[in-house]
């Protein structure tokens, strides 16, 4: 487990989260996709005979074979790879209902001139087409699905943002919203800020609603300092 720099100066003031780099997840952590999953997963779900409750508890962080192998265990992974590829299609064309995050603008914005990179399991076509769809800048870093061998909650994925950021993972911030996600953060040795109130119970090692609810600020000595404040 990571060893935060995190400060909880008092009650009425914010918590502070002190980092080097950042390393930010895309879906449910900038970019609201919830409509589109529901969508495209719904119909393979139904497909398939599974329910999408159960569904849901998967596919969240995850590429989408990585996905299916839970969900069916004795089907061959090349079934799992040629119906993820139709899948990552769909997705890509589907595009209704696709916002940012709240706060997600403002943030990214705020850090524009920091380091950080962003980490995905959406491949480059999907990550692309979200990022546009909901108005957000695309950082020029980025890891995707084509650049791991190993899907989250793997930390292959933030360990090779840290490495291209030129930083310890010690010295990194993850942002995520999804199990595999906090895990694969804090598997990487990094603090985990997590977005929505469930990731508190995924473990992350401070959690906000929104993004709307993080302030950013820069040290004199290039550290980032992440202000949360809650209403």
């Amino acid at each position: 487990m990571p060893q935060p720099i995190v400060s909880h100066p008092t009650a009425s003031q914010p918590t502070v989260l002190e980092a080097r780099a950042l390393l930010l997840d895309m879906d449910g952590t900038l970019v609201d996709s919830g409509a589109v999953v529901l969508r495209v997963w719904g119909r393979w779900a139904a497909r398939h005979g599974i329910p999408m409750q159960r569904v849901e508890e998967v596919v969240h962080g995850r590429q989408g074979h990585e996905s299916m192998a839970l969900l069916l265990p004795d089907r061959p992974m090349a079934d799992n790879h040629a119906d993820n590829a139709r899948m990552l299609a769909e997705e890509t064309a589907d595009l209704d209902g696709v916002v940012p995050i709240p706060g997600a603008p403002a943030f990214l914005a705020a850090i524009a001139a920091l380091p950080h990179a962003l980490v995905t399991s959406a491949d480059v076509a999907l990550a692309t087409a979200r990022m546009g769809a909901a108005g957000l800048r695309m950082p020029e870093v980025r890891v995707t699905a084509e650049d791991v061998s190993a899907s989250k909650p793997d930390p292959e994925g933030f360990l090779k943002g840290a490495a291209e950021l030129g930083f310890a993972p010690a010295d990194c911030v993850v942002l995520e919203d999804s199990p595999a996600g906090v895990a694969a953060g804090l598997a990487a040795g990094m603090c985990v800020l997590g977005i929505g109130a469930a990731t508190a119970g995924y473990g992350a090692t401070v959690t906000v609603d929104d993004l709307e609810q993080v302030t950013v600020e820069r040290g004199a000595d290039g550290s980032i300092r992440l202000l949360i404040t809650r209403g």
